[in-house]
């Protein structure tokens, strides 16, 4: 056998275990289409609903509570609007830093913006308990919705350690962000107007 044929041999042998291996790695395996995240599954036909969670666009988990005026607040009945979900106390520096900013924010929202901002009071871990909380909402003139979590529940469900602390919610119910620490108006903005 000529040196020639022998290349062509090796040759043949190297692009048949190519060839073979190609194939070996394709047959059995899904093809990947790509993944539309604007839709939960809720949306999608025959899918069960996505279970709650914290993790960026999970459903954000669902709570009722009462807040300061007496009137009661259910998260999922805000769905279609995108919602600012702060956490806070009257003891807590940066939530009264951020305070007057939040108010800001609030007094220029029209109907058409479809927004909501609620600032639950981690109620329970106040000395006073709501009177300090009343105090405060009249001495900062804050006219946002103010729920009280007097049993901390909803505060741990969110695993909230430090405060204050923020959930942006997208129109559609899922966390969109979350944030540590106090915000300002024009960070609010920025957040509101990222989210879908």
């Amino acid at each position: 056998m000529s040196k020639k044929m022998i290349g062509y041999i090796v040759s043949a042998l190297v692009v048949g275990t190519l060839v073979f291996l190609m194939v070996k790695n394709t047959v059995g395996k899904p093809e990947i289409e790509p993944i539309d995240t604007s839709q939960t599954a809720a949306d999608l036909p025959g899918q069960q609903a996505e279970e709650e969670g914290l993790e960026q666009y999970s459903p954000a988990p669902d709570f009722t509570l009462e807040t300061l005026a007496g009137e009661t607040v259910t998260l999922s009945e805000l769905k279609g609007k995108k919602v600012i979900l702060n956490f806070w106390a009257t003891w807590c520096p940066p939530c009264k830093a951020e305070m007057p900013h939040m108010e800001s924010f609030y007094s220029k929202l029209t109907e058409e913006d479809q927004v909501e901002l609620i600032a639950v009071n981690v109620t329970e871990s106040e000395k006073l308990g709501i009177s300090e909380v009343e105090n405060f909402v009249e001495s900062y003139k804050l006219s946002f919705p103010i729920p009280l979590d007097e049993t901390a529940q909803v505060t741990h469900t969110y695993g909230v350690f430090s405060m204050p602390t923020t959930f942006m919610i997208d129109t559609k119910g899922r966390i969109a962000q979350k944030v540590i620490g106090p915000l300002d108006e024009k960070t609010l903005n920025e957040l509101v107007d990222f989210m879908d």
